[in-house]
């Protein structure tokens, strides 16, 4: 079976890097010259919107995914008229646009911040008011990793938004204060049959995510009962094939939802080296059409994102339990590059101690 995907970042590597040994052939489409999936699979490089590129990335495909959400949705359309595509195009606009995933959680019962739609032309002040700050507002579309985004402590805070975000539709939602950020990552295949990763506690700096660990620690049968159940109740309404995250903000009494993401998640990365089936593995097998592998937990396990350059591979492989994983890419700022995995507790406090991240 040959599947297409649409991005050829570090995702599309990993799924791959999964999918080859399950007997499975890969063609990315990536306007970018040398994308790090290059390594596993044929590359077609051209504009998402472009027809023709879409037609020769097509041919001779049996299914397409994708490796991230910001491919045009009109594009996904346009390929699923002619053969399958998992995660489908509404779960897809559901995640591309904050509004309707807020709406969608709040629906389904989830726990959401107040929030409010701030359309062109408004200049905030009024969901400013009814809410009461602080805020956060964010673009409707196309943020990530903390692009896209503004806090609003005060009203001079609130005058700058136009000017900060531009005249786009956006949505400003109630800062809350919370213990800790958390994501939930589950698999769900064509028949219906789901499979769900233990939580993950999640640090950010700059809006990146930096670590995580899991499973989270001290966290009730009730929270991670709540966790699976939203999630599970989110891809049977979105009809979802594939893997979803949810990214989760624990209050010390509930979960609030504030975003989901359509695809593999980085906070997902440890479960390549910490489960016997990653989401790479079950996100193939569940577009593929094979049945789903329980995620099988070898224990604690702690992932690093590396920003900007690698360190040196071999200072890190001196650690037992830990694994490193080089994307491919060129050293840049506030980049993505690689990340590490500890596994088992010994290996986990040392990767921690020697990143600086032990917490």
């Amino acid at each position: 079976m040959r599947i297409g995907v649409l991005g050829g970042g570090q995702l599309g590597r990993m799924l791959g890097l999964a999918g080859i040994p399950l007997g499975l052939e890969f063609r990315f489409l990536e306007p970018s010259e040398k994308p790090p999936a290059g390594a596993v699979g044929e590359v077609v490089r051209g504009a998402f919107e472009d027809e023709a590129v879409l037609a020769k990335f097509a041919a001779g495909l049996d299914v397409v995914t994708y490796e991230f959400e910001n491919v045009p949705a009109s594009s996904v359309r346009w390929l699923a008229k002619r053969l399958p595509v998992y995660p489908p195009p509404e779960a897809l606009e559901t995640g591309q646009d904050r509004l309707r995933e807020k709406t969608a959680f709040r629906e389904l019962g989830f726990a959401v911040h107040d929030f409010e739609a701030v359309e062109p032309g408004d200049d905030g002040r009024g969901a400013a008011s009814r809410l009461g700050l602080p805020l956060v507002a964010k673009t409707r579309r196309m943020g990530y990793d903390g692009k896209g985004q503004m806090v609003l402590r005060s009203a001079a805070d609130v005058a700058k938004l136009r000017a900060t975000l531009g005249d786009v539709p956006l949505l400003v939602e109630k800062m809350v204060a919370f213990k800790r950020e958390l994501s939930i990552i589950a698999c769900r295949g064509r028949d219906g049959a789901c499979v769900v990763y233990p939580l993950t506690e999640n640090v950010h700096e700059g809006g990146i995510l930096r670590v995580s660990r899991a499973p989270a620690r001290d966290v009730s049968p009730a929270l991670e009962a709540a966790a699976r159940a939203h999630i599970e109740a989110l891809m049977t309404r979105l009809n979802y094939v594939g893997v979803l995250a949810i990214e989760l903000f624990d209050t010390g009494t509930e979960l609030l939802a504030n975003e989901m993401a359509p695809r593999v998640h980085n906070s997902g990365h440890w479960t390549i080296d910490g489960c016997e089936v990653s989401q790479f593995e079950n996100h193939c097998r569940a577009v593929a059409g094979l049945p789903l592998g329980e995620p099988g937990v070898r224990g604690e396990s702690a992932m690093v994102n590396f920003i900007g350059t690698m360190p040196r591979a071999g200072e890190l492989l001196k650690m037992p339990g830990v694994h490193v994983h080089d994307y491919g890419k060129e050293a840049r700022a506030g980049r993505k590059v690689g990340h590490a995995t500890a596994v088992g507790a010994t290996a986990v406090a040392e990767l921690l101690r020697v990143e600086r991240w032990s917490r």
